[in-house]
């Protein structure tokens, strides 16, 4: 697929977000493992900003249908910089506490959630305005992400062996910035929403208090969201309730049993190199996906991708050692590389363009919430019980939830094309 300026400086600029996201993603429980010495602590605080950033994502998606969402990745960026910059500021000052986290990570919600809607809802205008295909985009946007969870993790270990755990922040800040300014060269009418003269008329002689306005917003794309997700298509509606399954379990491991398992090893920086390996593995299977996705049913790639995912976590889930766990999560990597491209692209694809902005902000919003959820299951199974015995309990999770996503009947046919708008 060929690449023009408005979708290559789409994908530098989403590489640079998620650069920092993903060391940030390694980091951070590592150091709230090592500031509070609490497994429970990580999946608490998670919890804890889980309803603050389920609300961000609700107003942001509805304001996405009305504000230039360009504007709002570049802000997005900016504050997100901001509340990790902090971090290693206050530590130096005052040391950080569980409370600075909460505070802190707050704030970040309130940059990182609109931001990701807004790209989701940019991906497919910036595609439309250079005449890439979709699907191919997609998977190449997930090629370019997997590269870039390589390289994060890694970047992560290597990071905190030579500035300290909490001063690897810095970097993260630094990628957030220089996203906001890739993002700022985009074309100046790129994320600009029409509003029709009725709706202008309608903004300029309202009255209502901000307040009311922002309920009303939240309320706008919490039910036009919700319906577009859930409410008309039985593919999208299957796919999403797998897309959040993946995540419960996937965040459990990378954010609670992975810094738990390895810190009690005395060798944490190892969370960087296996969740680099998974990444190695999402690369080669979304580079598969993007060259050959034309040439197999989505079904076909769809079954082999859960199979295929589904044996590689019962191999994590048995804790090996460092080598195979490794090589146990490229496995996992490897295939979830089509089924996540695959997942994504039903998103785009089955969502119209109008009523895109509520759905990727209420699909972003409950992803916080999930998330969050699966985390906080994880951290509690680990307080309860060792590490070995619930690693078992997620794996048997996972397996079930396989055994449901291929034997739905909405999920047997893949290749319907979307309902008209």
């Amino acid at each position: 697929m060929k690449l023009k300026g408005s979708v290559l400086r789409f994908l530098i600029s989403d590489a640079l977000s998620l650069l920092g996201n993903s060391i940030a993603g390694v980091v951070l429980p590592l150091v709230l493992l090592a500031r509070t010495g609490d497994a429970l602590a990580a999946g608490s605080l998670a919890i804890i900003c889980a309803v603050p950033q389920f609300i961000c994502g609700l107003v942001g998606g509805a304001a996405l249908d009305k504000l230039n969402r360009r504007r709002v990745c570049m802000a997005s960026d900016l504050v997100s910089a901001v509340s990790v910059a902090l971090l290693p500021i206050v530590d130096e000052i005052w040391g950080l506490s569980f409370g600075w986290f909460v505070v802190l990570g707050l704030l970040g919600a309130v940059g990182d959630v609109p931001g990701m809607t807004a790209r989701d809802a940019l991906l497919p205008e910036v595609c439309e305005r250079d005449g890439a295909n979709l699907q191919q985009f997609v998977g190449a946007n997930q090629s370019l992400k997997a590269m870039v969870n390589i390289i994060g993790p890694a970047a992560a270990a290597l990071l905190m062996g030579f500035m300290g755990d909490v001063d690897a922040l810095w970097v993260t800040g630094a990628c957030s910035c220089a996203a906001a300014l890739v993002t700022a060269s985009l074309p100046r009418e790129v994320g600009v929403v029409a509003v029709s003269a009725v709706e202008s008329t309608e903004v300029a002689a309202s009255h209502e208090g901000a307040i009311k306005r922002i309920a009303r917003a939240s309320r706008s794309v919490l039910v036009d969201g919700l319906h577009a997700l859930f409410g008309t298509d039985a593919l999208l509606r299957a796919s999403t309730l797998l897309s959040f399954g993946i995540s419960m379990v996937m965040g459990s491991w990378q954010g609670i049993v992975l810094p738990a398992h390895f810190t009690a090893m005395g060798a944490p920086e190892l969370v960087g190199y296996v969740v680099s390996s998974m990444g190695a593995g999402l690369l080669c299977g979304s580079l598969l996906y993007t060259a050959f996705s034309p040439r197999m049913p989505r079904r076909t790639w769809f079954v082999i991708s859960l199979s295929g995912m589904a044996l590689g976590m019962v191999v994590m889930g048995t804790l090996p050692s460092v080598p195979v766990l490794m090589l146990a999560a490229g496995i996992v990597g490897l295939f979830a590389g089509p089924a996540s491209a695959l997942l994504g692209f039903f998103a785009y694809d089955r969502v119209p363009e109008s009523r895109r902005g509520a759905a990727m902000g209420a699909l972003n919003a409950l992803f916080l919430v999930v998330a969050p959820a699966g985390a906080f299951f994880g951290s509690v199974l680990v307080s309860l019980m060792d590490i070995g015995s619930a690693c078992l309990v997620m794996t048997g999770v996972w397996i079930a939830v396989t055994l449901c996503a291929l034997v739905a009947r909405a999920l047997r046919v893949l290749d319907a094309p979307a309902p008209a708008e």
